[in-house]
């Protein structure tokens, strides 16, 4: 009888054959994109499909519509070298495909909970198409039980026996994602099929060759693995910004307890940096998911609760700080901020703190230049005219009153301190992100005001 515990001892055994696979992608997204890239890169033959004719006519023409570092080698490589396609039409799409990952968005409903309408949907139309065995992949981000559900919707034309239903959750980072697909730290396969766990880890033994694991589960298993991870993450990045906070009350330096913290094996070093909270499409929504599953059955999930109310209030703490230093009065005052997306290495803007800064600065009747090496056009989309876009990161500061950091990006690390203190109106710094020294902004003649570490004039 099959054990999901064999299962997960043979997968770490060696094996360095593979069959060449087709597969199709639905969801042409942040995630689908990457996956069939990637999938592609190893010599499969992938089809990405989506709704959307114009990213997928943008595609087709070698043009790719997010930026993710590393990405463009591979798109035009595999695209050139014809194993990678691009069709609006579903039908055509998972032709002959052995092998079909959802990779659709789950956007927040009003409760917060996931909203499994595109899976389900796609799931329904995919159902009288398939003829022979097929595996469905799960490879969005989505709540305990959906492998159920999309079973239950793929049943209603099609004869169960011919699929099976997979739940295999991504662990990209954005600004790293595509080294994360093409060597992962583990990979997670929820199923209890033998024959559908030894399809997947055929799929994926060229990626973890290396000896990292391919770790075989049940369907809600995994799909909690996902919320469990992000969830874990964003619990240490807000209680070291509460550390971070509490140290700026009783004068002590966060970056002291951050080393004395991380170099303890049972903790680690990663994701205790303090800063304006997190954001993006994965840990706020993934977050909050996992606190309304938790509510649907019964349980209250109080560190989360916790975790969410944190980080909200963090967003707004680099506003705080300015609008003290301004006496409660910001009219007319103009605001340079480096920084626009959640994190470095990415255009997204989801969520991230700087739209939460830009709102209350322009409410409290301040002005606001911006930049950001890669998130301008997205921001232009939502404030428009409401605020000024500068062509780098030093004409942002001219005439400024003081300059808000909000994204760590490697060129705001070394810039000209003294060209920086000629442009500014006054030599005020709020970093959101610690890039800076504090004793060299002080030596430099600048007010600086940094997250849980002491301030300098």
């Amino acid at each position: 009888m099959f054990k999901i515990f064999d299962i997960c001892y043979l997968s770490k055994i060696p094996n360095h054959s593979k069959t060449y696979m087709n597969i199709a992608v639905v969801g042409s997204g942040y995630v689908g994109l990457v996956c069939g890239c990637c999938f592609a890169e190893s010599g499969n033959e992938v089809s990405c499909i989506d709704n959307n004719t114009d990213k997928i006519s943008r595609l087709k023409n070698g043009e790719i519509p997010i930026y993710e570092p590393g990405l463009e080698v591979i798109f035009q490589r595999n695209l050139k070298q014809s194993r990678l396609h691009f069709t609006t039409n579903l039908e055509k799409g998972i032709e002959n495909a052995q092998i079909i990952f959802l990779a659709l968005p789950t956007p927040p409903d009003e409760d917060g909970s996931a909203d499994l309408s595109y899976i389900l949907d796609v799931s329904k139309q995919i159902s009288p198409l398939i003829k022979e065995y097929t595996i469905i992949v799960d490879k969005s981000t989505v709540p305990v039980g959906t492998a159920e559900k999309v079973h239950a919707a793929l049943s209603e034309n099609c004869d169960p026996s011919l699929f099976d239903v997979v739940s295999n959750p991504e662990f990209l980072r954005e600004g790293v994602a595509v080294q994360d697909f093409l060597k992962p730290e583990r990979v997670v396969i929820g199923t209890r099929s033998h024959k559908a766990a030894t399809i997947m880890r055929e799929l994926y033994n060229p990626f973890v060759r290396q000896g990292n694991s391919i770790i075989i589960m049940d369907e809600k298993s995994a799909e909690l693995t996902k919320y469990a991870s992000n969830a874990f993450l964003a619990t240490k990045i807000s209680f070291m910004n509460e550390i971070a906070n509490l140290c700026e009350q009783v004068g002590a330096n966060v970056d002291s307890i951050r080393m004395g913290m991380g170099t303890d094996s049972r903790i680690g070093k990663r994701f205790l940096f303090p800063g304006v909270g997190f954001g993006g499409s994965c840990l706020p929504k993934d977050v909050t998911a996992l606190f309304k599953t938790a509510e649907q059955n019964q349980y209250q999930f109080n560190i989360l609760s916790a975790v969410l109310e944190v980080n909200q209030s963090q967003k707004f703490i680099i506003y705080e700080k300015i609008k003290k230093f301004f006496d409660g009065d910001l009219i007319g005052k103009q605001v340079a901020i480096w920084g626009l997306a959640f994190k470095p290495n990415t255009d997204d803007i989801r969520e991230a703190p700087a739209l939460y800064t830009i709102d209350s600065l322009l409410h409290s009747g301040a002005t606001v230049t911006v930049y950001d090496p890669e998130a301008m056009e997205n921001i232009k989309e939502i404030y428009q005219d409401k605020i000024k876009y500068a062509t780098d990161s030093y004409s942002c500061l001219s005439d400024s009153d003081c300059l808000a950091i909000l994204t760590e990006w490697s060129i705001f690390r070394s810039p000209d301190i003294a060209k920086m203190k000629a442009l500014l109106s006054a030599p005020v710094v709020f970093d959101g992100r610690n890039v800076f020294d504090p004793i060299k902004m002080k030596n430099s003649g600048f007010t600086y005001f940094s997250i849980g570490r002491p301030y300098t004039n």
